[in-house]
């Protein structure tokens, strides 16, 4: 009797188990255009997944003065891509718009340019080809 109790224990156990999405490393540079905006204080990056978080900027470093930002967010997921939006002085782009989607590359990091507040953008290859997200 406790054998077959051991085998059951041994096959629920396995069962769930094998239910476990397999995890990644996933590196994201994003670079994003505000050379269209006044008054830049700060520029950030609101997600899903961390360390993004949807109740606080994930903060970006200027790379040209007022003009771009950068920033590498790593995150281990099992999904193939992640949604964000920026914020500029904490105010999110793309009001009552959907969020933004970028899919991960299945090279070791994914590039994603963007220009505040418009709609396309998308991933850059390692040959410098957009493909719109």
């Amino acid at each position: 009797m406790n054998t077959l109790k051991n085998i059951l224990l041994i096959i629920v156990t396995c069962s769930f188990a094998s239910c476990v999405q397999k995890s990644y490393e996933r590196n994201l540079k994003i670079t994003l255009d505000v050379s269209g905006v006044d008054d830049v204080k700060t520029v950030g990056i609101r997600g899903s997944g961390k360390p993004l978080s949807w109740n606080k900027d994930f903060p970006m470093q200027e790379l040209v003065k007022d003009s771009l930002y950068t920033a590498v967010v790593s995150t281990i997921t099992g999904y193939t891509f992640g949604e964000f939006k920026f914020t500029l002085n904490g105010v999110f782009e793309l009001a009552e718009k959907e969020n933004r989607r970028v899919y991960f590359s299945e090279k070791d990091t994914t590039y994603f340019n963007a220009v505040f507040d418009k709609e396309l953008g998308g991933m850059i290859d390692k040959k410098n080809k957009l493909s719109a997200n």
